[in-house]
C-alpha cells in the first residue's frame, strides 16, 4: 500500500507565503505586517493568517511593534552565527555519509541542482539561485540517508535563506558558491568522504565569513 499525502491546509499555505515573502526579501527587516492587509492580499479570512503569524512569531520571524502589531524582524547574528556552528558539525558527516551512499540517480540530481544554480547566476536570477543553493544542501542531508540531519537541519535554513540572499545578489560571490557546490559534489561522487567532508567544511567556512561580512555591512549601513 502507498502512504497517503496529506494535502497542505490553508494555514499552512498561508504560512508559507508569508515566510517565503520575508526570506525572499519582499518583506524587508522592520516592514509592518497586519492581519488584514494579508488576509486581502492571499484572498483568505483573517483566521489562518493570525495563526500563520503566531507561528511566525514563535519562530523568530515576527516581532511585536508596540501596540501596532507586528514587523519583520532583523537578521538576528547571534541565531545566525549558531547556526552555522550546528551546520560546521553536521554538514561534513552528512557528506560524507553521502559520498558512502549516493547512487547514480541522486547523484544526477545533484548535477541537475548544480547546473540550476549556475544557470540561474548567469541570468542574474538571485531569488532561483537561492532555491538551488538551499536545494543543494537539502539533497546532501537526504542523500546522507540519515534522517535526523534532515530533521535536524530543515528548522534552520528559512532563516539562513534570508541571510544567503545577500550573498547571492553578488554575481561574483555566487559564482564561488557554486564553484564549492561542484568541488563538494566532485568528491561524493567519486566516492571519496574524507575529501567531500573536507571540502563542504571549508564551504561553510567561507559561507559563514561571506555572509557575515554582509551582514556586518548591513548593520553599519543603517547604523
Amino acid at each position: 500500500m502507498e502512504s497517503l499525502r496529506r494535502p497542505k491546509t490553508l494555514v499552512d499555505q498561508v504560512y508559507e507565503r508569508i515566510l517565503d515573502a520575508i526570506s525572499d526579501g519582499d518583506l524587508a527587516p522592520g516592514d509592518p505586517v497586519t492581519q488584514d492587509e494579508l488576509a486581502s492580499r492571499l484572498q483568505v479570512s483573517r483566521q489562518p493568517v493570525l495563526t500563520a503569524l503566531a507561528q511566525l512569531k514563535q519562530q523568530g520571524f515576527l516581532v511585536e511593534r508596540g501596540r501596532r502589531g507586528l514587523q519583520v524582524a532583523p537578521v538576528d547574528k547571534d541565531r545566525f552565527d549558531a547556526i552555522y556552528e550546528l551546520r560546521s558539525a553536521l554538514e561534513p558527516l552528512a557528506a560524507s555519509l553521502s559520498a558512502a551512499r549516493a547512487g547514480d540517480d541522486q547523484i544526477a540530481v545533484g548535477r541537475t541542482i548544480v547546473a540550476r544554480g549556475r544557470q540561474a547566476v548567469g541570468s542574474g536570477d538571485a531569488r532561483a539561485a537561492l532555491r538551488a543553493d538551499v536545494d543543494f544542501h537539502e539533497w546532501i542531508y537526504r542523500a546522507s540517508g540519515n534522517p535526523l540531519v534532515v530533521q535536524s537541519m530543515q528548522a534552520h535554513w528559512q532563516h539562513l535563506r534570508r541571510s544567503m540572499g545577500e550573498v547571492l545578489r553578488h554575481p561574483e560571490l555566487a559564482r564561488r558558491v557554486w564553484d564549492e557546490h561542484a568541488a563538494v559534489l566532485d568528491a561524493i561522487d567519486r566516492g571519496d568522504a574524507a575529501q567531500a567532508a573536507r571540502t563542504i567544511s571549508d564551504h561553510i567556512t567561507n559561507a559563514h565569513s561571506r555572509v557575515g561580512g554582509l551582514l556586518g555591512q548591513a548593520a553599519a549601513n543603517v547604523a
